[in-house]
């Protein structure tokens, strides 16, 4: 039997054994909205969440951020790095390269890095998600290049998930990044930047 012959008699013997049942009502009760009781200790939580999936966190002050983007790229001698319309002037390294008109694949591989801003991160799980909105950029910019640093301000900061589902526009592309890169083979054996950067840098502004 073909697979779809297969798949056909699987759904018609579930039709068959659910013909004449009623309609059955879900109880959805996880939480949708935000829980006050977890509004505090937002900053701190995301930071040690990035940091358990060996990315690299700064917790800084607003009039920091500057410096420390700079010497984070100046660390690993990164100066050709790829800057999203949008992004913040005071983020932005010297002589940034743009993405206007779009840079190929190839481009994109031959530079040292992208900086970018966020939609919305998640404290809990770690996560940041981009939306392609201003200082983020298309998805190619985070996914091609092997180094990626992100800034993240608090307000951007919530505890869970579904405070960010609420936060986001289901109808953008979504990249949700939890630590760099990585995945690992039958044996277990970690292999980073198969699917995007090989090393995620984090600054968060409190």
């Amino acid at each position: 039997m073909t697979a779809a012959g297969s798949r056909e008699l699987i759904l018609s013997r579930i039709r068959s054994a659910v013909a004449g049942a009623g309609e059955v009502e879900i109880t959805r009760a996880y939480r949708t909205s935000p829980d006050p009781a977890r509004a505090t200790g937002l900053v701190e939580l995301l930071a040690e969440r990035v940091a358990d999936y060996r990315a690299v966190v700064h917790v800084v002050d607003e009039g920091e951020a500057a410096a420390t983007i700079a010497a984070a790229l100046a660390r690993r001698s990164a100066t050709r790095l790829v800057v999203p319309e949008g992004l913040p002037p005071e983020w932005v390294p010297g002589e940034p390269v743009t993405d206007d008109p779009p840079l190929s694949a190839a481009e994109l591989d031959g530079v040292d890095g992208v900086v970018t801003g966020c939609a919305v991160a998640i404290a809990e799980t770690g996560t940041i998600v981009l939306d392609a909105g201003p200082g983020q950029g298309r998805r190619a910019l985070t996914l091609v290049p092997d180094y990626h640093l992100c800034v993240v301000r608090s307000g951007q900061i919530v505890a869970g998930v579904p405070e960010a589902v609420g936060r986001l526009d289901p109808s953008r592309p979504l990249t949700w990044i939890s630590g760099p890169s990585a995945t690992s083979d039958i044996e277990l054996n970690r292999v980073e930047g198969v699917h995007g950067p090989r090393a995620l840098e984090v600054v968060v502004i409190r």
